[in-house]
């Protein structure tokens, strides 16, 4: 796990997916170019580029094809959101981004329980591995501004094998003091 540390975020993911999906490790991950594009070395042929094409690779490999989405709709929906990951969240720069994304997240989490409505999909897996630094340096203030943010969030993180060694973000949802004097 160290290694994959050193390789970049997205390697690391593909680890962490790789467990989550009950793969036996071994896979080789690579990066490629200045923004650290993982690439996965396969025995047969060329290796594949970039985080999305691999994790859906991984999901296939795993028969674990549900997390892709189950009607052409839902995948639809699931591709959309794992594009977003790649192109807004990774290549966010500043403060700004980052709270259009978020204040994108909430509006679209309104009425979901899931970034693709009613099922727990890959996108969700990702979009949670992509936001956890985030959502960890998030004042209480700043997590209750992003409530249906923090809901899912807080939902994701203790779906059975998805934190892994990641930390526990804490999410307070009781006062510990009133003002009444």
């Amino acid at each position: 796990m160290a290694g994959a540390a050193r390789l970049g975020p997205g390697a690391e993911e593909l680890a962490l997916l790789e467990q989550l999906l009950g793969l036996p490790k071994g896979n080789k991950y690579g990066v490629q170019g200045e923004r650290k594009v993982p690439v996965l070395q396969t025995n047969n042929g060329p290796g594949l580029t970039g985080l999305m094409t691999i994790a859906a690779h991984l999901v296939k490999q795993a028969r674990k094809d549900q997390l892709l989405g189950s009607t052409a709709e839902e995948k639809a929906v699931v591709q959309q959101w794992l594009e977003y990951r790649v192109t807004k969240v990774d290549g966010r720069s500043s403060k700004d981004d980052t709270r259009i994304i978020l204040k994108d997240l909430n509006i679209h989490l309104e009425d979901k329980v899931y970034l693709a409505g009613n099922i727990f999909t890959l996108a969700d897996i990702l979009m949670y591995y992509g936001l956890h630094h985030v959502m960890a340096d998030l004042t209480v203030q700043e997590k209750e501004e992003y409530l249906n943010v923090s809901r899912w969030f807080n939902h994701i993180q203790h779906y059975p094998g998805v934190r892994q060694h990641l930390s526990n973000v804490i999410f307070i949802k009781n006062r510990l003091y009133t003002n009444a004097h």
